[in-house]
């Protein structure tokens, strides 16, 4: 049985991921979706909840398993005795990114083979920043991540206005969107 390993933060999980997550699991006959539990950026979601988005996200994938992870990604992968690491591909700046990454893997682990694909055309501009930025600025983002993940941001954000950002840690992501002219 071929399994595969689909790593990322999922901060939090969007229509992006989740095409890549359908997509390998008519691949493969079982897709593990590994949450990071200790990226080095900051996190909106704590990683019991991202794990919450991607199970409710992909319910409906009888194939899909979602676990949680620290270290190296293809430690995690042979602990899940998964053969292929995949990843999604939005632009250049991700194949080169996701190409000098493999190269390290492929050196750590030369059993462990590298599948990329290429996201659909209808989320090539979506990020989990992008999505937190629009969602902190009370944009119309719910046609980009599963219904969980919408009403989760809009919770958050929500409880931050509330609250106001000092008092419990969440404050809008600021970008090149809430910035342009």
């Amino acid at each position: 049985m071929t399994r595969a390993l689909y790593p990322g933060k999922f901060d939090p999980f969007h229509n992006g991921h989740l095409d890549i997550t359908q997509r390998a699991s008519t691949l493969f006959e079982k897709v593990i979706v590994a949450v990071y539990e200790t990226p080095s950026t900051n996190l909106l979601f704590d990683t019991a909840t991202r794990m919450e988005l991607v199970r409710q996200g992909t319910a409906h994938l009888s194939n899909v398993e979602v676990v949680t992870y620290s270290g190296l990604t293809v430690t995690c992968a042979r602990n899940q005795k998964a053969q292929v690491v995949v990843r999604g591909l939005r632009n250049i700046a991700d194949y080169e990114y996701e190409y000098q990454v493999g190269m390290a893997n492929r050196k750590m682990a030369p059993e462990i083979e590298l599948c990329c694909l290429i996201t659909d055309a209808a989320h090539a501009f979506l990020s989990a920043t992008i999505l937190k930025e629009v969602a902190s600025l009370e944009g119309d983002f719910a046609s980009w991540a599963p219904p969980a993940s919408v009403a989760a941001l809009q919770a958050r954000f929500a409880a931050a206005t509330e609250t106001g950002p000092e008092r419990d840690g969440v404050s809008p992501v600021r970008s090149k969107l809430s910035h342009q002219g």
